[in-house]
């Protein structure tokens, strides 16, 4: 009994004295790296709810105790319980999902009503509005989340029926307020799917062929609404194989993770100009401007480069398009960067707009309205 109470009294003790001294080592951390502790935030800035969470978070990633046991904790828990962290949802054989994509297929959501917090119709309907007074249309592209496309890899999907119930609302209300879309996920179908993959197994975002097809969906809409004149470039591509580790196991948060598994090898198609052999590039003398996530950087930005939505998008249409990409910003600072960008419509035709679907009820910074400058 009185090793018991022993032991208990060692373990109380150490936890006492690592609570005692985080807050004093971390407030030296602070004022050797950036000049003053960081804990001084909460008395310089308005006590507001934005202020708070963006505190907690920077708190949370500066923390050194944190950081010092955190990768290898979630090794561990890795290695015993197949654990990958809060972002991420194990799928079968061997599929991955991020979390806030899976919670917003299944969690309810008010945003098939009007008056919803932060309902992104409103700020669609402005923009709209804001272009076509500059004479230039507004197309949406609403891009699945990979659970969408692949449900069955979380779990049964017993009536076979589409689990983005939140999108196809969301949809029939963009339809009813005279908002132009292209519906990505019948172009993506999941039958098709089943066939040839369309979305990598341990990242968010699709494949180059998932890549293909929607932008060939995209551009087949505008061809054939006349949207945008067609072009005269019949671009060509050369096949090229790309390694990706996936950004699902790096929000894991610990590199040793990643290295357990085998990168994904997938084909990509780069985009090139036949009379010079050059790859094909964004071009801000287009017509047409893309703006969207990191469902365009991907493969375009990313390596091979060029091999993305945008490249092919730019292929289907026989000529450059103009673009502005904003990673994991595509419901608010994409337009922001717009506005701070303004000449990049000069000249525009035609606004397509791409974002992913959870971003409805998850965009960064929310559905701000944007001015656009005159």
């Amino acid at each position: 009994m009185q090793t018991t109470r022993t032991a208990q009294g060692v373990i109380v003790a150490l936890f006492l004295l690592a609570i005692a001294i985080e807050g004093p080592v971390q407030a030296l951390l602070d004022t050797r790296e950036e000049g003053r502790p960081q804990v001084l935030d909460l008395f310089t800035q308005a006590p507001s709810q934005d202020a708070l969470r963006a505190f907690e978070r920077t708190l949370e990633d500066r923390s050194w105790s944190a950081n010092a046991v955190r990768a290898p904790f979630q090794r561990l828990r890795h290695a015993l319980l197949g654990d990958l962290g809060a972002k991420v949802v194990p799928g079968r054989e061997g599929w991955l999902f991020y979390r806030q994509g899976v919670d917003y297929l299944v969690q309810s959501w008010p945003g098939v009503g009007e008056g919803i917090p932060d309902d992104p119709l409103p700020a669609i309907v402005d923009f709209r509005d804001q272009l076509a007074a500059r004479g230039v249309e507004l197309l949406i592209a609403i891009a699945p989340g990979k659970a969408s496309m692949y449900p069955e890899q979380l779990g049964a999907r017993p009536s076979g029926a589409p689990v983005y119930v939140h999108t196809r609302a969301f949809q029939e209300r963009l339809e009813a307020a005279g908002i132009a879309f292209v519906d990505l996920h019948a172009a993506l179908d999941p039958g098709e799917a089943a066939q040839a993959q369309l979305y990598l197994m341990r990242d968010t975002h699709w494949t180059p062929e998932g890549a293909r097809r929607a932008a060939e969906a995209v551009a087949d809409r505008i061809l054939a609404e006349g949207w945008a004149p067609p072009g005269d470039v019949a671009y060509v591509y050369r096949d090229l194989t790309v390694e990706r580790a996936g950004d699902l196991l790096r929000m894991a948060g610990s590199p040793g993770i990643a290295a357990a598994y085998t990168p994904e090898r997938v084909t990509a198609q780069q985009i090139v100009d036949p009379a010079t052999g050059a790859l094909l590039v964004s071009d801000t003398a287009s017509p047409v401007l893309v703006l969207g996530d990191s469902f365009l950087r991907i493969y375009e930005h990313d390596e091979p480069g060029s091999a993305g939505f945008l490249a092919h998008f730019a292929r289907a249409l026989g000529q450059s398009v103009a673009s502005i990409v904003s990673d994991g910003g595509a419901s608010t600072l994409v337009r922001q960067e717009l506005a701070r960008r303004p000449e990049v419509l000069r000249g525009k035709r035609l606004v397509v707009w791409e974002f992913v679907e959870r971003d409805l009820r998850f965009g960064t910074d929310g559905w701000r309205r944007v001015s656009l400058p005159n």
